[in-house]
């Protein structure tokens, strides 16, 4: 009975004891909320200034309608129709390599405004264009031969017709670029579906060594070698990892190098959202520059804020896709298509690819 009486007695003084406790905490409330108010305002500002330094850095004058566009990324400050705005991204070899100003790589990409989806749908490069009497990859080129900036109109006026939507804005990757960009990240890494052997990667430069006289100009080519799974490639490897068309199988196939392409494009974007990139103002910077200096774009800094931050959002909503085989047809080799290996719509015009693309869209 007394250990009772006694325990019920300390009750009473562990709470009082705790009320004064709450009382001395409470007295003092005011003082927490102005620190932590100016913990936060000095956090702002300090951001507010890195950026602004960075921004500088670079060449960016408006960072601030740069910060705003990131955070609350307005749909109504990019081009869009139906909720969506579409660019489309091209690749080319560059200073170099053969045929530099061909974009190899063709990619149209639109982003929901509506929902955090992004779509990718890889485009052969083969695709027979009859207005420029020519394939899909140099459109680029003939309209860059025109007038100063007309290689991006063409292209994205060619794809628009291929496609059946408005392509509102585009880009150009220079490979050299795109290889100094996954260097400066560390290397990226890749999940690769099948491995693959390609004895005819030609090497940048000897595309029209003689090879003393070797009547297989052996001497023009590498032999390069990928295993199946996750791969670690620096910017050279993923380079002939996207570039490579000469390999035995499916994998020899452009249907295969598109996918390839839109893998290493994942491992970067992957690469860029780690904290150890985005959290390295050396990096960002090198990047920056990198970008800045390889890439022709009709995209502002701040627009590109707009889409940086859809990315962003979109997370794993990433869906790839490579225009489909079915819908296009492999002529035979004949004056018509100036004797070259060309894709045309097996339909006889582009209705079935529209038809598709707008599906893939939903």
């Amino acid at each position: 009975m007394e250990e009772v009486t006694q325990s019920v007695e300390f009750a009473p003084k562990k709470a009082r004891a705790f009320q004064r406790i709450k009382r001395r905490l409470l007295k003092h409330l005011w003082l927490v909320r102005i620190g932590l108010i100016a913990s936060i305002l000095l956090g702002t500002f300090l951001f507010i200034a890195w950026t602004g330094f960075v921004f500088e850095k670079v060449g960016v004058t408006n960072y601030g309608k740069v910060i705003s566009n990131f955070i609350f990324a307005p749909a109504s400050k990019v081009k869009s129709l139906g909720g969506r705005t579409n660019i489309l991204i091209l690749g080319k070899g560059g200073e170099g390599h053969a045929a530099s100003e061909l974009t190899d790589t063709i990619i149209f990409a639109s982003i929901s405004h509506d929902s955090p989806k992004i779509t990718l749908v890889s485009l052969p490069r083969d695709i027979w264009i009859p207005e420029i009497r020519a394939k899909a990859n140099s459109a680029y080129y003939w309209g860059k031969q025109k007038i100063e900036g007309g290689g991006l109109i063409l292209a994205k006026s060619t794809i628009e017709e291929i496609v059946g939507q408005p392509v509102h804005y585009g880009l150009v990757v220079d490979f050299s670029g795109f290889t100094k960009i996954i260097d400066f990240m560390g290397g990226i890494d890749v999940d690769v579906k099948r491995g693959f052997i390609d004895e005819k990667y030609p090497i940048p430069g000897k595309e029209n060594d003689e090879c003393e006289g070797d009547r297989e100009f052996r001497c023009r080519y590498e032999t390069i070698r990928f295993e199946s799974g996750i791969q670690k490639m620096d910017g050279a490897t993923a380079l002939k990892f996207v570039r490579s068309r000469n390999a035995e199988g499916e994998e020899g196939t452009d249907i295969a190098r598109a996918k390839r392409q839109q893998k290493v494009l994942l491992g970067i974007r992957q690469k860029i959202l780690s904290p150890t990139t985005l959290l390295s103002p050396r990096k960002l910077l090198s990047i920056w520059k990198v970008v800045k200096s390889s890439i022709e774009s009709d995209i502002s800094a701040d627009i590109g804020a707009v889409f940086v931050r859809r990315v962003l959002d979109a997370r794993e909503e990433i869906n790839t896709f490579v225009l489909a085989e079915e819908l296009l047809e492999n002529p035979p080799v004949s004056p018509r298509y100036d004797n070259q290996y060309v894709f045309i719509p097996k339909a006889g015009d582009w209705s079935e690819v529209h038809k598709w693309i707008s599906e893939k869209l939903q």
